[in-house]
């Protein structure tokens, strides 16, 4: 759909403040008032093309419009801004704040109070943010095990944070909330992980005694390379790989049979499993995979 030609084109895209709109001669309150344009936030608004219900880029940037000084976009946002694949379906913008400082509660805004010194701040995209370093610290101590490991795999697997920094990071800040729960997630943290799911599966593996396990595992025939698994006992020649939906695709169907048959031949057993594998039917996961360890430790053995 075209911009109406009374519409200012470089409102067309972007949230903006309707006040500094109107102030510039751009538009005025009758025309916010009208059909074209969708207010978002008090004082934000943005054009009904440029308005996507669940675009989380486009909320990031119409709360950046409302943050007042020393506040930034924060945990999860930030992590999304620095391409990290943290975000569920309408998550709301994180926002820190200073302790003084005041924000209108909406649906759309998590608001978190916490100190935040400039070196803990940056830009992505233009927006005001905990650096990596700070969000994958703050992350790391919220929320489940699954979830703070997730996040901070996620960051680590990004490369915008190092494991090493991190943890220097973190040992500096004993004393802060959640900090117990940072601990586990460092001692699990793995830059290798491709996926969230990877990292829920390799995190119900370790929980359940089956560790350790190397990630993101190069299996080599004669010297020749043959596939990477995604977690692997190498003694064992046992791998347990994760397979999302593009693995249904006709094309990326037909290579996972060649390459598995290569696995084979190579003398390994893949187990594969899907996300309700994981999610829904864990307790069932764990088994086989236990299993299959026994088996391959008797065969050991007998050799």
């Amino acid at each position: 759909m075209s911009v109406p030609a009374h519409d200012p084109r470089r409102l067309a895209i972007l949230p903006f403040r309707g006040s500094r709109a109107v102030s510039e001669g751009l538009l005025t309150w009758t025309m916010l008032r009208g059909p074209t344009w969708i207010r978002l936030l008090p004082d934000v608004y943005v054009h009904r093309d440029g308005h996507r219900a669940d675009e989380h880029r486009m909320w990031c940037e119409a709360v950046a419009l409302r943050l007042p000084p020393g506040a930034v976009l924060a945990g999860r946002s930030a992590a999304w801004l620095f391409g990290a694949d943290v975000l569920t379906r309408d998550a709301p913008v994180t926002v820190l704040l200073p302790t003084a400082a005041r924000l209108r509660p909406h649906p759309r805004l998590r608001v978190v109070r916490s100190p935040l010194p400039e070196r803990d701040r940056t830009l992505a995209g233009g927006l005001p943010v905990t650096t990596p370093l700070r969000t994958a610290f703050d992350l790391g101590r919220q929320g489940s095990l699954a979830e703070a490991l997730v996040a901070v795999d996620a960051l680590l697997r990004r490369r915008v944070v190092k494991l090493p920094v991190l943890r220097a990071y973190a040992a500096d800040r004993p004393g802060w909330p959640g900090a117990p729960l940072l601990r586990e997630v460092l001692a699990m943290a793995e830059p290798l992980s491709e996926s969230p799911m990877e990292t829920r599966l390799r995190l119900l593996l370790l929980d359940a005694g089956l560790g350790p396990l190397t990630a993101q595992h190069e299996v080599r025939a004669g010297g020749r390379f043959v596939a990477r698994v995604d977690l692997a006992w190498r003694a064992l020649r046992l791998a347990v790989e994760y397979d999302g939906d593009h693995h249904r695709q006709r094309e990326h169907f037909r290579r996972d049979v060649a390459r598995l048959n290569a696995l084979r031949s190579a003398g390994w057993l893949v187990l594969r499993f899907t996300a309700d594998d994981v999610l829904r039917r864990p307790d069932a996961t764990v088994a086989l995979v236990r299993q299959a360890l026994a088996e391959r430790r008797a065969t050991a053995a007998g050799h």
